[in-house]
């Protein structure tokens, strides 16, 4: 698609504002991270444990710096940009430390600054700036919009509206969709019909039953203070993808929306926040498709195509600041990996790299690094081995939810008795295969993992376990347990604390 003079423009200012912030970094080094995914991937426990561990000197033996006694300290500061929200790392420790009660999931963008005071390995005493931008995946699945036509996401978002188990989601947004004249006169009413089913299907989409994920427009799901105007008042429509619509007619007002959609949404957040990242963190509840079965687990892999097409990914220098910051190292983390046995840790970080084969062949091409790994910012269980039959089980045990509702888990216990929520439970939470082609083949059974077990109840929702106590390091220091925070936190910015 040719560059419009706003693009230019646009561009322009953005080559301008790099050279400023690579200049600046080489007096004081900072790095960008962007923590993103999809809903309920865990965003906010990532950067809220990450920064618990740095400023309590937590428990992390693979980040080198910390495991070493090199980082001095870790301190917030006040955050650099002004009309961004900062991220409420207060409430949300409290919440996990005190409260014992997950934290409110990320609604919209925010930032929070680090600075981590260290020792080089030469012996100098240095500071490293660690801007944290915690932002929806569901806005990152907006970007692709910007090369597509109103009648090419139209006829995309149709097709896929076509396949199982879309199709019946669908319907009552195609069978209105069959009664528009999209050549008539433009109808508000039309519109705002049109729009509000078509949301109702991509939020019947997001359920955990489906496991959906290719669900843009992001904003009509996280509306925030757009809700109701013309921006998210458009929809797909069933038009010719080379035609032009007559003036004055509803296919006109939908195509100027969408439009604007990109023009006031997408663009401004691809140019002040995401084309400005260094680094990036992709975290992925890759055990909720498994869960939901072959479609969502296919449909998973095509929007990691679609997120890759995003980043651009190589060697950040100063020709590449004058075009586009360019993030050089990505890493894509399978989350709750605390609701696998760690038998299986291996076998979701073969299943997540068989989805990004694609982005490290690329990313290796242009000189990025890119790796994938199965964590638990927050381990809510520990592990234990159950005899069941005169068989050994590995099970993992935790205390469950109050109310079984904070973070999508059911009411009832693997054996379908009903929990009480005050004391542990020890659940076995099946196995991944060894051959990640085995979730990938058509017809595959779903992963069932931690869902109810009665063959006549199908039921797709985790054992929701709260968050666990505090343990104590070997120094006394009070750290929340983790698996491989650590390791996440060395692939990221452990080479800029050398």
């Amino acid at each position: 698609m040719a560059l419009t003079l706003s693009d230019l423009i646009e561009q322009a200012r953005l080559a301008a504002r790099s050279v400023m912030e690579y200049g600046e970094g080489l007096i004081n080094p900072t790095v960008r991270l962007g923590i993103t995914g999809l809903s309920r991937a865990g965003k906010t426990v990532f950067i809220t444990a990450l920064v618990h561990g740095l400023v309590r000197s937590g428990r992390f033996p693979v980040f080198e710096a910390l495991s070493e006694g090199r980082i001095a300290r870790a301190r917030l500061a006040p955050q650099p940009d002004d009309a961004v929200p900062r991220f409420d790392y207060e409430s949300h420790v409290q919440a996990l430390v005190a409260d014992r009660v997950w934290p409110e999931s990320t609604r919209q963008i925010s930032e929070l600054r680090l600075v981590i005071e260290y020792q080089s390995r030469s012996g100098a005493m240095r500071e490293l700036t660690l801007d944290m931008v915690d932002y929806p995946g569901e806005w990152l699945l907006d970007l692709p919009l910007l090369s597509k036509s109103f009648e090419t996401w139209s006829a995309e978002t149709l097709e896929l509206s076509r396949r199982a188990p879309r199709a019946q989601l669908a319907k009552p947004w195609l069978a209105h969709l069959a009664t528009l004249d999209v050549t008539g006169q433009a109808e508000e009413g039309a519109a705002i019909d049109a729009a509000r089913l078509f949301t109702e299907y991509l939020a019947a989409c997001r359920q955990e039953r489906y496991g959906m994920t290719m669900l843009p427009p992001g904003r009509f799901l996280m509306p925030g203070d757009l809700a109701g105007s013309p921006a998210l008042t458009f929809a797909p429509l069933d038009v010719a993808p080379n035609d032009a619509p007559p003036a004055g007619s509803l296919w006109a007002m939908m195509r100027r929306r969408y439009e604007a959609y990109k023009d006031f949404v997408v663009r401004p957040f691809f140019r002040d926040h995401f084309a400005r990242l260094d680094r990036q963190i992709v975290l992925i509840d890759a055990l909720a498709a498994f869960n939901a079965g072959p479609e969502a687990v296919s449909e998973l892999q095509d929007t990691f195509r679609s997120l890759l097409d995003c980043f651009e990914a190589g060697r950040r220098n100063f020709l590449s600041a004058l075009l586009r910051p360019r993030a050089d190292r990505i890493l894509f983390a399978a989350t709750k990996a605390d609701h696998l046995h760690h038998t299986s840790h291996d076998r979701l970080e073969a299943i997540l790299r068989r989805m990004v084969e694609r982005a490290i062949a690329r990313a290796y091409v242009a000189g990025a690094d890119v790796d994938v790994i199965a964590l638990a910012a927050v381990r809510a269980t520990r592990e234990a081995q159950v005899r069941r039959g005169g068989a050994a089980l590995p099970c993992i045990v935790g205390v469950p939810m109050p109310d079984g509702d904070s973070a999508g888990g059911n009411r009832n216990g693997p054996d379908g008795k009903m929990l009480d929520r005050m004391t542990e439970v020890a659940v076995f939470p099946g196995e991944l295969p060894s051959d990640p082609e085995a979730l990938f083949a058509p017809g595959a059974a779903p992963f069932r993992g931690l869902a109810a077990a009665r063959a006549e109840e199908a039921d797709f929702r985790f054992v929701a376990f709260r968050p666990p106590p505090l343990e104590t390091t070997g120094d006394g220091v009070p750290a929340l347990p983790h698996i491989r925070l650590d390791r996440a936190l060395q692939f990221l910015i452990g080479d800029r604390l050398t």
